[in-house]
């Protein structure tokens, strides 16, 4: 299904539409504030497995994310977070940003990685976050294959491309080309990851 739905005012019947599917365990294509992603409800276990499927990767491997609706949802599923962090993910949420804690036991065991780190994500993305508001918990998020820009930022082209692998391909406007800066936190001093479409500055 290729559901539009409205980037700046979320149409609430659609967006209760797309959290019904994934905790039904479904699988979508949706918008964020960079790129558009494959997402899931993080507790629905054989959708987090077909993800992986369709971008041929192993579960244990696999470079996956949670998007989460605010820095309070973001806290469950990390470690205490010391004040000095929390004000700068505080200054940069929701923001085009994720950042690698420490996982919390909130985190499904199946996406608990051998470094028991997990990329959170706060995007400024009213669709994204309507979506989460409304599920009541992150989406699992990771990026679309796809070796032409067109073939991640068109949502049309998207889901002429996954309409047979996804349950619904949100269409919410032309989508960014540039991911998310990559921020790891779990070190005293915090390591670009990836430099993307988040500013970031070394502080002294």
């Amino acid at each position: 299904m290729l559901l539009h739905i409205h980037p700046d005012d979320p149409q609430p019947r659609h967006i209760r539409a797309v959290a019904e599917c994934l905790r039904d365990g479904g699988v979508i294509i949706y918008p964020t504030d960079t790129i558009y992603g494959f997402g899931c409800d993080i507790h629905q276990h054989k959708a987090i497995e077909r993800i992986c499927r369709i971008k041929k990767m192993d579960v244990a491997k696999a470079q996956l994310s949670f998007v989460c609706y605010d820095l309070s949802d973001l806290s469950k599923y990390t470690k205490s977070i010391s004040t000095p962090l929390y004000r700068m993910l505080k200054s940069h949420l929701p923001g085009a940003y994720t950042f690698i804690l420490p996982a919390s036991k909130e985190v499904p065991k199946i996406l608990q990685s051998k470094k028991s780190t997990i990329g959170l994500r706060v995007p400024d993305n009213n669709i994204a976050r309507a979506i989460v508001q409304n599920l009541d918990g992150p989406i699992l998020s990771t990026s679309l294959p796809g070796e032409m820009v067109e073939e991640y930022t068109d949502p049309d082209l998207i889901y002429e491309n996954f309409k047979g692998l996804v349950d619904i391909v949100v269409n919410g406007g032309i989508g960014g080309m540039v991911p998310s800066t990559v921020i790891d936190c779990t070190k005293d001093d915090y390591e670009v990851i990836r430099l993307g479409a988040g500013a970031w500055e070394v502080e002294d």
